[in-house]
């Protein structure tokens, strides 16, 4: 049986939740040999990846643009590129010189719900390479780049969707308080690609090639929105009955706002695109659905938000640093995408403020855990085992 009350998040609990080690480490001066800074690379470190990619996404979209912000925002998609290809190649590695633990990720019943994260990461960060990275290789270049990691981080997530809850059916046996946030993190890259998708439909060709990737993008959103409310159902329900969970998951809570967040971005995109491969009939019929759609479940992921955030500062003197804190920032960076959307179809300055509000919280949330997370790297101390 498995809960979070009693067992660790394997790979995420960081060694800050034992005793402190002294000051003024040295680089990875808590890891015992070199070789061993490998041996605890999982799928989870591809968060990273996505809060640093949707900090940039977020930027370029924002109805408040300032100086210099666009420039920012492709620094910080360089920045989420270079950490995709150095934690793929560490997680490469990780899958050579430790296969045993590479193999027990994906069969531990918490650690395996994270395989959602490479996607998602490969998803991003093609994205950004059509919003800003434009600027730096060139629009054909941008464009091939996305196609290359929308087609593989599609694949990928379409496969940890099936996958992922078919092991959970069939391989293990959960506690009625083992529901948490990760559980949605293998059910929602289809609704990413579906979202990201959106944004490749003006570059293939008229007719069926477009019709064909907005269908898909449309089944992908269903397949990914569907499933994301039945486990959030089970997530809500565990934590009426069973209270938060352990401090060293409480940062999963806000996994929640991803699929909601990512719903309303992808619905809104869909409706923009539509016009190019679907009749008039059905493209307006996505306008109506978009702003319907979107304004319901925005206010919803609101909710949400406002009871992520007083759990975490309830809890905030019990949470050990770990990598689950960069759920702080992909999930709200798809809050701050929704109520861009939002503002850019209703004109109402309602979202366009939460918009900005959200995005400068975003921010910080960034600067924090990027800041935490690149201390615990030098150090090694995010690169020991988990806590026990």
């Amino acid at each position: 049986m498995t809960t979070l009350t009693d067992r660790p998040v394997l790979g995420t609990d960081h060694p800050d939740s034992g005793p402190r080690a002294p000051r003024g480490r040295r680089f990875l001066s808590a890891v015992d040999r070199p070789g061993d800074a490998f041996a605890h690379i999982g799928p989870n470190w591809f968060a990273a990846v996505m809060g640093t990619g949707i900090v940039a996404n977020a930027a370029v979209t924002l109805p408040l643009q300032l100086p210099g912000q666009r420039a920012f925002a492709t620094v910080v998609w360089l920045l989420a590129a270079a950490l995709l290809a150095v934690v793929t190649a560490a997680w490469a590695v990780h899958w050579r010189r430790f296969p045993a633990a590479a193999r027990a990720h994906g069969a531990h019943p918490v650690m395996s719900q994270f395989y959602g994260a490479p996607p998602m990461a490969l998803l991003t960060v093609g994205l950004g390479a059509l919003l800003v990275g434009r600027d730096v290789i060139g629009l054909t270049a941008a464009v091939t780049v996305d196609w290359v990691l929308w087609s593989a981080g599609s694949a990928l997530g379409l496969l940890s969707a099936f996958a992922i809850p078919y092991r959970m059916i069939t391989r293990h046996r959960y506690e009625a308080d083992a529901a948490f946030g990760g559980w949605l993190m293998p059910v929602v890259p289809p609704m990413v690609s579906a979202a990201t998708g959106a944004m490749l439909v003006r570059h293939i060709p008229a007719g069926q090639p477009r019709l064909t990737l907005i269908l898909a993008c449309f089944a992908m959103f269903g397949l990914s929105l569907i499933a994301a409310l039945i486990t959030l159902a089970l997530i809500w329900s565990r934590l009426l009955h069973h209270g938060p969970p352990a401090a060293g998951a409480v940062a999963t809570v806000w996994l929640v706002l991803g699929p909601l967040g990512q719903s309303v971005t992808a619905a809104g995109l869909l409706a923009n695109t539509a016009p190019l491969a679907l009749p008039p009939l059905y493209a307006s019929g996505l306008d109506v659905f978009a702003v319907v759609y979107g304004v319901a479940t925005w206010g919803f992921a609101m909710l949400w938000l406002a009871l992520a955030l007083a759990v975490t500062l309830r809890e905030r003197n019990t949470m050990p640093f770990n990598l689950t804190w960069w759920g702080f920032t992909f999930p709200l960076g798809t809050c701050v995408t929704a109520s861009t959307l939002l503002y850019t179809r209703t004109g109402a300055t309602l979202f366009a403020l939460t918009a900005t509000a959200l995005y400068a919280l975003l921010l910080a949330a960034w600067v924090l855990v990027t800041a935490r997370t690149t201390k615990g790297v030098y150090t090694g101390s995010l690169l020991r085992p988990p806590a026990r």
